[in-house]
């Protein structure tokens, strides 16, 4: 890795599944281009993990399968280098920020043991309206972006019940909720979490952006399913979102940017007070 620019290292929790979620963080990455470098680490198929000392900043991708449930070797050695980075912060003075989506953000959840983690009662799936908190409406992560706003949700699981003696032992927050539902009687799903200052998760895919849904619906059996799934009227209308330029769009350009800017100006400062 290139020493003079901020290093990232990307996570990759997929497992071999085709996916367009690294697309579209690489080229949110790349957007910061030439002052970043980073590297693709493959944790759930090959059970890597970077060194330390060697990046500035992590980004944990989303993936298939149940959160709940590992091989006892790929998992338990996530589990381990959260704890191992979380030393590291408590430590030393230039800290490393970690963004975790998805499958990330469930096991992270879980392993803070600050909520439940349960298997919904049917997949979610598309464009999903995000409500801020009350400490998600001053968050960096959300700055730029309206309240709700727009984001591509997809999961089979959900973090619910959240422990709250928990959260206020650790100084972590709940940053946004699903929408409401008022003709179920499900409770609100948690979206979003600020588990330090230099850890956050969110439940949907900032990254995604309106080619990766796209590129998903050319498979007839997928779009068959979503309209089964969301009838053709929700279907139409979540097309139409997916082209608004205040939704998805929005979303995409402004949130793990937001997060890579506040890391590389923290990570500059600190550096710099350092160095006088």
């Amino acid at each position: 890795m290139d020493k003079k620019k901020i290093t990232i290292a990307l996570l990759d929790m997929y497992n071999g599944e085709p996916n367009q979620g690294m697309r579209c963080i690489i080229d949110i990455i790349n957007r910061f281009s030439p002052f970043v470098s980073f590297k693709i680490y493959d944790v759930r198929g090959k059970c890597e993990l970077p060194k330390i000392e060697q990046y500035d900043i992590y980004i944990s991708t989303g993936g298939p399968g149940n959160p709940l449930i590992g091989d006892g070797t790929w998992d338990t050695k996530y589990y381990a280098f959260i704890d191992t980075l979380t030393k590291w912060n408590l430590e030393n003075p230039v800290k490393k920020h970690v963004l975790f989506i998805c499958h990330s953000f469930q096991m992270a959840c879980k392993h803070f043991g600050l909520a439940e983690i349960t298997k919904r009662n049917d997949t979610s799936f598309g464009v999903m309206t995000i409500h801020k908190t009350k400490e998600g409406q001053t968050d960096p992560l959300f700055e730029g972006l309206s309240d709700p706003f727009y984001a591509i949700d997809s999961r089979d699981y959900q973090v619910v019940q959240p422990n709250l003696k928990v959260f206020s032992k650790k100084g972590a927050k709940i940053i946004s909720l699903e929408k409401i539902r008022d003709h179920v009687q499900y409770e609100r799903a948690i979206m979003a979490v600020r588990f330090t200052d230099y850890f956050v998760g969110t439940q949907f895919h900032p990254e995604a952006d309106a080619i990766s849904f796209v590129s998903h619906l050319r498979n007839k059996e997928a779009k068959e399913k979503i309209k089964e799934m969301k009838g053709k009227r929700k279907f139409r209308n979540m097309l139409e979102d997916l082209m608004d330029d205040d939704k998805i769009y929005r979303t995409n350009e402004t949130l793990i940017p937001n997060f890579l800017r506040t890391a590389i100006n923290d990570l500059l400062k600190t550096k710099k007070t350092m160095s006088n």
